[in-house]
């Protein structure tokens, strides 16, 4: 059924607006929930072809949900803080009654019986979903492409990749086909493809979003966070799907209420990290610290401190890889015997290096987790913020599996090209990709912002701030 309104520029002004700003529209019913998502439905129409970031699409039950929305509205009912605003939800996060996939032909048909928690909370605070995002099989990997639907493009350049594992959710926020989304991330699946789409996404600290169901609930490598266009959407949804949940052994108690408080702009006495190669850590393509450089004046003009440094990252190498392979060893080790023929080789991979692992590799890795963390912590007595490349690379081919090379440094595997935000993710700190310029041809560049564990709400401020002031993030694709 073709939406109700056609008006592209029409379309075009509502969705390219913050989501804060719909929020505010739909409450105080100047736009309907019903008229918002039409708006989006005509887009995600006339703009989706060429993107393939939507993959499960369900418009007539989003219209129930949102004619609901308006009626909750007219009756005076209370409502949540994201009511009426259409969301999609990542392809690899179980939505009921519609179709998940993973991005697995393993998982082709497969409808489960219930909302997983983040879906659950999004639908909770009011937002309508629309469908659901693209993603790699299994989240593996920060290209989105896969078997069953093919390669999400860059809206900002068709033919290059839009980052992963969330790179239908970043695409479909760039693109104006809905102002809010969600995603998980391990090692960058937030961050990269929210540099390459020149939008925000938030690593939140480990337990601040409770995963549920999870089969490791005590693991702290990945997590599940927002995606918006702006820190202050970013930092609504947060406030929807934090909050503690008893089935969650690492879950945070505090109150995820003060997350969506009004954001400062000025960052008078605050103390900055800049570390352009992780402490020559990564190699990192030169383009892109020569963009982020022209962001360092801009912070020391709202009155921060900025020096480069950064913390002791050494054997976070050795903590991401070994914990990861463990985790995929549990996670898909069943399915790849069972279905080999199924499942990627980079998958396969994986969980053949974490089935080998013995009792000692996994408890050399958690000391020297524990010593890394220790680490961190001391560094950011010093410094308030860490600035650094969210990715090593600028987007590239969407036939292209993965970089093989980064700056002239050959790359052994497809983790390689993403240590930018492996080596943090590592760490347990909360970090968001802000967007940092563009280059000279136009391409996106993300800034990595890192703040100390469980400083989330501190994170969210400085990167406002940086926000409002460059003005990186208004720039939109021509599509």
């Amino acid at each position: 059924m073709t939406p109700a309104t056609a008006d592209p520029a029409r379309d075009a002004d509502l969705c390219l607006r913050p989501a804060t700003e719909l929020a505010a529209l739909v409450r105080k019913r100047e736009v309907s929930a019903r008229e918002l998502l039409d708006a989006h439905l005509a887009r995600i129409e006339r703009v989706d072809p060429q993107v393939n970031a939507i993959v499960t699409l369900d418009a007539e039950g989003a219209r129930a949900a949102a004619d609901a929305a308006d009626a909750a509205l007219a009756a005076g009912e209370p409502v949540g803080p994201l009511h009426g605003l259409p969301v999609a939800h990542k392809d690899t996060h179980a939505t009921g009654g519609m179709r998940t996939t993973w991005g697995s032909p393993l998982h082709a048909d497969t409808v489960p019986a219930r909302d997983e928690l983040v879906v659950e909370r999004l639908r909770l605070a009011g937002a309508i979903r629309v469908g659901k995002t693209n993603v790699p099989e299994f989240a593996a990997g920060s290209h989105t492409f896969n078997t069953l639907f093919g390669a999400t493009h860059n809206p900002y350049r068709h033919g290059l990749s839009a980052g992963g594992s969330s790179g239908g959710a970043a695409a479909a926020l760039a693109a104006g086909l809905v102002p809010l989304a969600e995603g998980s991330d391990m090692g960058g699946s937030l961050r990269n493809p929210a540099a390459f789409c020149n939008v925000v996404g938030l690593r939140p600290t480990p337990g601040r979003v409770p995963t549920w169901p999870a089969a490791m609930g005590f693991s702290t490598l990945s997590v599940q966070g927002p995606m918006g266009r702006t820190v202050a959407d970013v930092a609504l949804t947060l406030s929807a799907i934090a909050g503690p949940d008893p089935r969650v052994p690492i879950s945070l108690a505090d109150d995820p209420a003060g997350l969506a408080a009004p954001l400062p702009e000025d960052l008078r006495g605050l103390r900055v990290a800049w570390a352009p190669d992780l402490g020559g850590l990564v190699p990192v393509d030169p383009a892109i610290p020569a963009v982020l450089r022209e962001v360092l004046p801009v912070v020391e003009s709202l009155g921060a401190t900025v020096e480069e440094a950064c913390p002791d990252l050494r054997e976070a190498d050795e903590v991401f890889g070994t914990l990861r392979a463990w985790l995929f060893e549990a996670t898909f080790g069943e399915a790849v015997r069972r279905s080999p023929d199924k499942v990627k080789a980079a998958i396969r991979g994986n969980a053949a290096i974490g089935a080998a692992l013995t009792g000692a590799d996994v408890g050399r890795a958690e000391v020297a987790h524990t010593r890394l963390y220790e680490r961190v912590v001391g560094f950011f007595d010093r410094y308030d913020v860490l600035l650094a490349p969210t990715t090593q690379v600028l987007p590239f081919p969407v036939e292209q599996e993965y970089p093989t090379e980064v700056a002239g440094v050959p790359q052994a595997d497809y983790l390689g090209w993403m240590r930018a935000c492996t080596l943090v993710s590592a760490t347990g700190c909360p970090a968001l990709s802000l967007p940092g310029g563009f280059t000279a041809d136009g391409l996106p560049v993300g800034l990595q912002v890192v703040a100390a564990p469980r400083a989330d709400r501190r994170l969210l401020e400085v990167a406002h701030a940086i926000e409002q002031a460059t003005g990186f993030g208004r720039r939109h694709p021509v599509l």
